[in-house]
This record gives structure tokens, sequence and C-alpha cells, in this order.
């Protein structure tokens, strides 16, 4: 190699470390797409725990897509990832009911009742490997002729919405309704 093609391959490499260390973090892959805006006001504190109760209470459009609720639980987890806030600090509770419901059912019911596969089933798999909390309202899933088993290995079945919400606000958690 003559020397401007090892200070061009320097250049280069050079561009893409840089570009690769300023790619931001993101854990939830399957959803939650944000933009990074490293010098925005409000950034998160990365030493503080952050606790939030997200109400899912919307249906999606399509039953083919990510229900808008769980997209936007998985874009909260990234925005505060790509702050470097560590995972562990975020207690994060997601609860569906009413309309919203049928998306923490499994494949073959979801598919049973929309004729598509679930495409919220990534979104909530990899918000549980996260540590991220997925469930659904009991009294809904009764409500709509659900059975408990129905319902994704990795969501879970609480006593009600009402309850949930209550007493993890009763905990000191922010409530987020989407």
């Amino acid at each position: 190699m003559n020397r401007s093609h090892l200070i061009l391959a320097g250049t280069l490499g050079l561009l893409l470390s840089v570009g690769a260390a300023a790619a931001p973090s993101q854990a939830i892959t399957a959803s939650g797409n944000f933009h990074p805006l490293p010098h925005a006001a409000f950034q998160p504190s990365k030493t503080a725990t952050y606790k939030v109760v997200f109400g899912m209470t919307k249906p999606s459009a399509k039953p083919d897509q990510v229900n808008p609720a769980l997209e936007r639980v998985a874009r909260t987890v990234n925005l505060y990832v790509s702050a470097g806030v560590p995972l562990d600090h975020l207690k994060f509770v997601a609860i569906a009911y009413g309309p919203a419901t049928a998306l923490v059912l499994d494949n073959a019911h979801y598919h049973a009742q929309f004729g598509v596969d679930n495409p919220n089933l990534p979104v909530i798999a990899q918000l549980h490997k996260a540590g991220i909390t997925v469930a659904v309202c009991g009294q809904a899933v009764a409500e709509h002729h659900y059975q408990n088993a129905w319902v994704a290995k990795d969501a879970e079945v609480a006593l009600s919405a009402l309850t949930t919400i209550t007493e993890l606000q009763q905990q000191g958690y922010a409530l987020m309704p989407l």
C-alpha cells in the first residue's frame, strides 16, 4: 500500500469507530425507535431510579401492527437506556386493559381472533427480558371471554388494572396513560 492508501484507510477506520461509538443504545429492538438528542434539555439522571406504570388502553389500528401504546413503552425504555440509565433503574409496569387487552394474547389465540400472528409478542418478550413487566387486567381478560391461559408467557395477569395502577401509585409510580 502506498502512503495515500494508508491515510485513506486510517481515516475511514477512524470515522467508522467514531460512528460506532456514537450509535445509540437500544434495549428493545423489536419496536421503540427514537431520535437521539444528547444535548436536549431534561436529560434523565444516570443514577436515578424511575418508576412508571403505563396504562395501555387503545387497540392497534390494524391487528398486524404493534400496538401503539406498547411501542411507546419500548420507546421510553430505549430513551432512558440511550441516556445512560441502567435497565435495573427502570421500574416499569405496562398494563393492558379495555380495548388493548388482546395485545397480550398468545399467538394461537390472537391468530384465531384476528387472522394474523400477534406482532406484539416480540416486543413483550424483549421488554420481559429487559426486566419490564407487561401485565393485563384480569377483569378485562374475563370480560373479553378470554382465558388466563391464553395470555402470552411473558405477560402477567393482574387482578385488575384499577387495583394495579392505584397500588403502584401508592408505591410512588408515576402514571403514564397511553
